[in-house]
């Protein structure tokens, strides 16, 4: 189709149109506290943080959103997907938080408004080989990681590094470093710790960590007054012994950042 400059840029202003349209409709705190729903996104691939269980979502961050929604008086419409779609879709108003063992950094900080830290964790490297185990050991070699993640941009401040290789899913990356495609696979202290324990005839070597990080749910970007109800409750939850006694059963220790 043939369009003139002023056909052009009336398309544009069209998409531009299209694309405030659809950033305009992430609701406010007000909006979501009337209809007494909050809809919440996260992967459901990232066990023991969010998975399925039986066709159940569940993990410890799915149970401690449930919890910090319960003391907002909401109750909660769940929505998973990819990974590294999850942000993107809060200024698009397909989801009004997301809870994603998303590790906060400055680059996600320009694009969504984080809310207080619900755990402190780092990646850590994992390997069939027990000589891999610091970031010193990986020189070299090539490791897998998830796509999306904040691994990837801590993995490219390592000096040496023959290749890092990203997957769709931080399974994908574990799958393709036990069959040997790769050397190591960095992911969550945690779910390196659930994954020798389900797995113990995969002979996975558990590392060290390699880089710390603070672990938070995000709102569309200047959503503040959603971050602040959604932070009074995450203190509640705090206080009440709930969340001690949810990271004590997924755990056996208490993850809050101290």
């Amino acid at each position: 189709m043939h369009t003139t400059n002023k056909g052009w840029k009336r398309l544009l202003v069209g998409a531009l149109g299209l694309f405030l349209a659809a950033a305009a409709q992430a609701r406010g705190y007000d909006e979501i506290r009337k209809a007494g729903k909050i809809v919440i996104a996260s992967e459901g691939q990232y066990a023991p943080f969010n998975h399925f269980e039986n066709n159940k979502l569940t993990g410890f961050e799915i149970e401690l959103a449930e919890l910090v929604a319960k003391k907002m008086g909401l109750a909660v419409e769940w929505k998973a997907l990819g990974f590294d779609a999850l942000l993107a879709g809060l200024n698009q108003g397909r989801w009004d938080l997301v809870i994603a063992s998303h590790g906060v950094t400055q680059e996600r900080a320009r694009a969504v408004t984080f809310t207080e830290p619900h755990y402190c964790s780092g990646g850590i490297v994992v390997s069939k080989n027990p000589a891999l185990r610091a970031a010193k050991d990986l020189a070299g070699k090539s490791v897998a990681v998830q796509t999306g993640s904040s691994y990837m941009q801590q993995l490219s401040k390592l000096p040496g590094l023959k290749e890092v290789k990203n997957f769709p899913q931080d399974t994908d990356a574990r799958t393709a470093m036990l069959s040997g495609r790769l050397d190591a696979w960095v992911t969550d202290r945690f779910v390196a710790k659930a994954a020798a324990k389900s797995q113990p005839a995969a002979g996975l070597q558990v590392g060290e960590l390699i880089f710390v990080e603070r672990i938070a749910a995000a709102v569309g970007k200047g959503n503040t007054p959603l971050a602040q109800a959604y932070n009074q409750a995450l203190r509640e939850v705090f206080a009440d012994g709930s969340y001690a006694a949810l990271s004590q059963r997924y755990f056996g220790e208490d993850v809050r950042c101290k």
